[in-house]
């Protein structure tokens, strides 16, 4: 005789995490007697928080920190006695595909944002495998919110249940709000390259085309002296 099979979802909302108990049953009629079983399995979900929300997962529910950005933001700066496992490492590959995409990536990206080029870590669920059990409660931060997510959610296929996000990374933290290493703050370990030092260049210009101006209007006699000797073309 055909089996017959239902399934019926349930749902449980407590102040930080969300679960989904998934119950399954399935009955078959063997000649003289009914057959049942039952199957239960609970698929945890991603929880996001704020950064307060988040020192209260730390302090209360003994949350760990598992930093997932790479070892350039992360040697800018970190909180502190938090593990650090990149999801992205950098891409040292040479074949001639990767050499022409890392020779662009370097004059542009790398350049003007100092962002390493960097390829997925194959090795990412593994290695947070050999340090916590997938009954840790792990808090993953990274910097824009992006790679905690994508994280996340390979850790959650994984078996881990109890996995929590900073919404929209560090670079929202406010100052003093977690203990950081580093020669940053956390919200500025994204910066990097020249944008660094865009905003000091501008300054700079600003402030002699500030004093060039003034030198023309309160010394205009001296400034025409100064244009005689200036070489022409």
């Amino acid at each position: 005789m055909a089996g017959i099979c239902s399934s019926s979802t349930l749902s449980s909302v407590s102040n930080f995490r969300t679960s989904r108990l998934v119950e399954t049953h399935s009955r078959r009629t063997i000649p003289g007697k009914p057959l049942h079983r039952r199957n239960v399995n609970i698929k945890a979900e991603v929880t996001y928080v704020n950064a307060d929300e988040a020192k209260k997962l730390i302090a209360v529910e003994g949350y760990t920190i598992l930093d997932v950005r790479d070892s350039s933001q992360y040697n800018r700066a970190h909180i502190k006695s938090c593990y650090h496992v990149p999801l992205f490492v950098e891409n040292q590959d040479n074949d001639f595909g990767t050499i022409i995409k890392r020779t662009l990536h370097n004059n542009f990206s790398g350049l003007f944002f100092g962002l390493p080029f960097t390829k997925l870590n194959p090795d990412f669920v593994q290695s947070v495998k050999s340090q916590f059990s997938p009954e840790s409660k792990l808090l993953l931060v990274c910097q824009e919110g992006l790679r905690s997510s994508a994280a996340a959610n390979q850790l959650d296929q994984a078996g881990f249940q109890s996995i929590a996000c900073i919404t929209s990374g560090l670079q929202k933290v406010k100052p003093g709000t977690f203990d950081s290493v580093g020669t940053t703050e956390l919200q500025d370990a994204g910066k990097a390259g020249l944008v660094t030092v865009q905003g000091k260049i501008s300054a700079v210009l600003g402030t002699v085309l500030v004093c060039a101006y003034l030198f023309i209007t309160f010394f205009p006699e001296q400034a025409e002296k100064l244009l005689q000797f200036a070489p022409t073309s």
